[in-house]
């Protein structure tokens, strides 16, 4: 008995550990988002069809949403049609969007000249002052942006996790290519094969 009790908990233990490698809860977080079903897959796995013309438009509410950037301007989505755009989630205490980044500057500088854009959306409410110390410190080479607490709950519509990070895939016509949550190898494997894929589709 005291074998299965010590086994149990070194499995609860191993996937907690697991978890906490990979992604990031939003519980440090003073914002709370709801969730609700849309049909996206919550796993970490690209959501993906077939052909172009099946994949549905980016939802209204998130490509015309007001994104403040990092110098203070702001754009919407919308703006940027005809660009393969990634949209990032995360935050500067999370891990596994630590561990992410240097692939997404690879990517960025990559395809740079192909009408690809990353944007980094924080998503806690952290001061310019911390987040531009933190985008030198890392040296991203890509847009870093705020999402608001209305975006937030539309992106956590599609993704069905609440956590970080969180990528979403649009392309050149505004269709929404693919939704990964959490970090790790996996993940950015099939999230570099996708963008791939999307920026040399005709």
């Amino acid at each position: 008995m005291k074998n299965l009790l010590a086994k149990t908990a070194l499995f609860i233990f191993l996937v907690t550990v697991s978890f906490a490698l990979n992604a990031c809860t939003n519980s440090a977080n003073t914002q709370t988002y709801s969730t609700e079903n849309t049909g996206a897959s919550s796993s970490n796995e690209s959501k993906s069809e077939t052909k172009i013309n099946n994949f549905p438009p980016a939802p209204v509410a998130v490509t015309t949403a007001d994104i403040r950037s990092l110098d203070e301007s702001t754009f919407r989505i919308e703006d940027k049609k005809g660009k393969i755009l990634l949209l990032n989630l995360w935050a500067t205490w999370c891990g596994p969007c630590r561990a992410e980044m240097p692939e997404l500057v690879a990517m960025q500088e990559k395809y740079k000249d192909q009408n690809f854009e990353i944007v980094g959306l924080n998503s806690d409410d952290e001061t310019p002052e911390a987040v531009k110390a933190f985008v030198e410190r890392m040296q991203l080479n890509y847009t870093i942006a705020w999402t608001d607490e209305k975006l937030m709950g539309e992106l956590l519509k599609l993704s069905k996790f609440n956590g970080i990070p969180q990528t979403f895939v649009i392309d050149r016509e505004g269709h929404l290519r693919g939704v990964f949550v959490g970090g790790g190898p996996k993940v950015i494997n099939q999230l570099k094969d996708l963008v791939e894929k999307t920026i040399n589709e005709s």
